[in-house]
């Protein structure tokens, strides 16, 4: 009798832990918390303004999309991916001042709270090579 409470008493401290475990590990989402405007800059390979447009879409998730100046000519461009996991943000649009259209700007980041920050690499499309690289920051307005 003894041993049945002992082994019933490890196996409601094992699935304590476990169920414990389970609700640290960061869950997927599909962004709409994040709706919003942000506003800030980015640097790397030069200097600007850099503005973030996330938005709801009807059947659930986010779209989103980018207004950059930069030395070069100031531009916009519409997220072509966007994925959230936790506060984790991952996108990626077509660089818009590449004439030939073969480049993309990957932007990788983390939300907290109202502000963003992340890193950002112009590369060719599909490629992991990095042509020019920085940082960006913004906050919601």
């Amino acid at each position: 009798m003894c041993k049945r409470h002992v082994l019933c008493l490890l196996v409601f401290v094992c699935l304590g832990v476990r169920s414990g475990v389970g609700s640290e590990v960061e869950q997927s989402t599909n962004g709409e918390e994040y709706a919003g405007t942000y506003s800030g800059t980015w640097d790397g390979a030069g200097t600007g303004n850099f503005e973030l447009t996330l938005e709801k879409v009807k059947d659930g998730g986010v779209t989103g999309k980018v207004a950059v100046t930069t030395d070069g000519g100031d531009y916009t461009a519409n997220l072509k991916a966007l994925s959230f996991e936790g506060k984790k943000m991952n996108a990626r649009y077509d660089f818009p001042l590449d004439l030939t259209a073969s480049s993309e700007v990957v932007l990788v980041a983390t939300i907290d709270g109202t502000t963003i920050k992340g890193t950002w690499s112009l590369r060719p499309k599909g490629q992991e090579g990095e042509v020019a690289k920085g940082t960006w920051t913004v906050t919601k307005k």
